[in-house]
């Protein structure tokens, strides 16, 4: 299923007064004024969607920084937002979805059939010339009900199986590719701006969710992200996992990779709970494997 709608294709929608949940996802690692951003201007008729409080439990070190909430917490948030049996949602944000994708991805893990992304967010609504309303948008109750697991997730357990097994490698002949979509300085270990330790899972490949999508924040053609992520060593016959920070910009991630034909798992803890857990290992450097599990750091993991 495309995981995106047009801006010409919702002005459609709009226009013909068909049902539409329109999901303002405004976030941004150490920008914590999405909802002043919101009031300031969203596409008419949206509901802001807080992400830190709404798409996440608290955060602790064993579920790292954004845990996914119960099933029952998202859907009392999905009706809060107005979400109705059959309805079909609409996410976006400012930042090219790299924030809406988390509410595509658990919406769709939920079961709700059409949930979409708005390609190239609120930036291509503003360029298209279309009408922005100031102000917070309060949705009528919906009586949606959400299920749990229609999409593939991965666990540290999995991820630790997949390395002591042998599986998790680099290049065209890997049985499992394991993908971090974070920027290629915080994969090398060069920086870590949040995480208790630098660097990466051993064995995962350099992905950064940036290069999905143009310089005006719209997702690539199929074809050419099929071409990306087959010159990452990913095949039709490969098992495929996506991690980041804390899950968030990794659901970008698995929404690009369905766009090119290929389904992938999340690792919802991603690096932040899998770097806060003393006994798994972390590699730096360019490569997948750093200097091979001679190399691979263990130790006490920060707060």
């Amino acid at each position: 299923m495309n995981p995106l709608m047009d801006v010409s294709a919702l002005e459609k929608r709009l226009a013909a007064g068909r049902r539409t949940v329109l999901l303002d996802v405004r976030w941004a690692l150490g920008d914590p004024h999405g909802h002043d951003h919101y009031l300031q201007g969203h596409l008419p008729g949206a509901v802001f969607v807080d992400l830190a409080a709404e798409l996440a439990d608290p955060a602790a070190p064993e579920r790292g920084r954004h845990p996914l909430p119960t099933p029952g917490a998202l859907q009392e948030a999905a009706r809060r937002w107005g979400i109705t049996r059959g309805a079909v949602v609409v996410a976006y944000d400012d930042s090219a979805n790299m924030a809406a994708a988390r509410a595509w991805w658990m919406l769709r893990n939920a079961g709700v059939r059409e949930v979409y992304l708005l390609d190239g967010g609120l930036a291509a609504w503003r360029a298209a010339g279309l009408p922005i309303e100031q102000g917070e948008v309060r949705a009528s109750p919906g009586d949606v009900t959400l299920a749990d697991g229609q999409m593939p997730v991965l666990g540290a357990a999995d991820v630790t199986g997949w390395l002591e097994a042998g599986l998790l490698a680099s290049g065209p002949a890997s049985e499992r590719i394991l993908l971090d979509a974070r920027a290629g300085e915080r994969y090398r270990g060069d920086i870590e701006p949040v995480d208790p330790r630098a660097g990466h899972i051993p064995g995962a490949v350099s992905a950064p969710t940036t290069a999905n999508v143009d310089g005006a924040g719209r997702f690539l053609p199929p074809a050419e992200l099929r071409r990306r992520f087959e010159s990452l060593g990913i095949t039709d016959d490969s098992r495929v996992g996506v991690y980041c920070g804390s899950g968030v910009t990794a659901a970008h991630q698995v929404a690009a990779l369905e766009l090119a034909g290929f389904r992938a798992a999340l690792y919802p803890g991603s690096f932040s709970e899998w770097s806060s857990n003393a006994n798994l290992p972390v590699v730096t450097g360019p490569e997948p494997g750093g200097g091979g599990p001679a190399e691979w750091k263990h130790g006490e993991a920060e707060e």
